[in-house]
């Protein structure tokens, strides 16, 4: 099942069949740690829609957090070794550590959904997306769905100090999440791809891809490090971090259009702007 957060409400999508409620808070459906088993015994109780539904799509969150997990992928810590002024060992170690790096990406205003604008900052010369699988997870620590997310980030920022990170990462419109929300209560499969396809004026100028293979961590590492010590009385949001990075010669520019597949999930797309 997939859910939607829609202008009219939230949107179920069972198979073929769309429902509606306008009385649902997604943040009710975020508390279940039954929540899959919860849809498909109740959802069918909800109002019968159709496509026009999900023609205005927003970010699906309610009021939860977005936080980051960096430097997961190999190819994550070789580009911040590589944007680093200082040589960037520590990103090295990061990597090959117990610990993972855990950052706050976002909160609620700052996230657009598809096919709104992302922002790139007025005092970067380097930006790129970075395409993510992002865990939705209880209060409770449990995984109960996944969604796609594009962090961007601001790669001159905090390549000069790693200290500017959380300006490099969280700003108005950083966060992209959509276009729904995979309800599963099974991890995804390690074979399950992640593209990246950056146009510009119509054509690629990027585009790459990797699997869930790649990542060094597993989700579940993730989350445990992320509750500690830390609560979320209405669940979260973790991306998993990226392993597709642009060469270092390349940089987003104002018109560019983003797009993120993760084929279970579907396709998010971003203009920027």
């Amino acid at each position: 099942m997939r859910i939607y957060c829609t202008r009219q409400g939230l949107v179920v999508q069972d198979g073929e069949d769309l429902f509606l409620s306008t009385t649902v808070p997604f943040d009710a459906l975020v508390t279940r740690d039954d929540l899959e088993s919860y849809l498909e015994t109740n959802v069918r109780t909800w109002q019968r829609a159709d496509a026009s539904a999900l023609a205005d799509l927003r970010p699906p969150i309610g009021t939860q957090e977005v936080w980051g997990a960096g430097v997961t992928y190999y190819r994550s810590r070789v580009a911040r070794m590589e944007e680093a002024k200082d040589g960037g060992n520590f990103y090295d170690r990061v990597y090959d550590a117990d610990r993972p790096e855990l950052f706050f990406k976002a909160t609620p205003h700052r996230v657009v959904g598809p096919n709104h604008k992302v922002a790139i900052r007025s005092d970067s010369n380097w930006s790129v997306p970075e395409p993510e699988l992002a865990l939705l997870i209880t209060p409770a620590a449990k995984i109960v769905g996944y969604t796609i997310a594009n962090d961007m980030s601001s790669r001159d920022i905090e390549g000069a100090n790693p200290l500017y990170l959380p300006q490099a990462k969280t700003y108005d419109r950083s966060c992209s999440l959509g276009p729904a929300i995979l309800v599963s209560s099974a991890p995804l499969a390690t074979s399950t791809e992640i593209s990246l396809e950056i146009l510009r004026a119509g054509k690629s100028v990027f585009s790459g891809a990797t699997t869930l293979a790649a990542r060094k961590r597993t989700a579940e590492d993730l989350v445990s490090y992320l509750f500690r010590h830390s609560s979320f009385p209405t669940g979260c949001f973790l991306m998993t971090g990226t392993g597709i990075v642009p060469e270092d010669s390349f940089t987003l520019e104002q018109g560019d259009e983003i797009r993120i597949t993760i084929e279970p999930i579907g396709t998010l797309v971003n203009p920027v702007g």
